[in-house]
């Protein structure tokens, strides 16, 4: 099977990753395959926000969409940047796009993941299409 849509979750502060799971996206689905690289910005809370200069959340939000763009640019990847809760919005978007295939990065589990569960072992419970989880 081919996978024709692919969604690759990608964490900025792990480039070699990203580019890493972007190959593999394009190698599964071929040149015909849309690949959508996806960086979900977490969520500042409201109380926190209020302390913060009010430019620096849109700042920070632009460097991570032209870090992504960058990253998924020799991929010939679309970058979408959202914020919200990664596992969610990774699921959410996957379903909007119409995604056969979800590859995302892991780490190696470490006591807490036992406990709260890691963004990769969230959307491998919940996602509706295959997921590829690369270690």
């Amino acid at each position: 099977m081919r996978y024709r849509n692919i969604l690759v979750p990608v964490d900025l502060s792990h480039p070699e990753v990203g580019r890493t799971i972007l190959e593999i996206a394009r190698e599964i689905g071929g040149p015909e395959a849309r690949v959508t690289a996806l960086y979900v910005f977490a969520d500042i809370p409201g109380f926190v926000a209020a302390e913060m200069p009010e430019n620096l959340i849109t700042e920070n939000f632009e460097r991570a969409r032209r870090e992504l763009e960058a990253l998924a640019k020799p991929f010939d990847a679309e970058a979408v940047v959202h914020s919200g809760h990664a596992p969610t919005m990774i699921l959410e978007t996957a379903e909007e796009r119409g995604a056969d295939l979800i590859i995302v990065g892991s780490h190696r589990p470490g006591l807490e993941d036992y406990f709260i569960g890691s963004t990769a072992a969230r959307v491998v419970r919940h996602a509706r299409c295959a997921v590829l989880v690369h270690r």
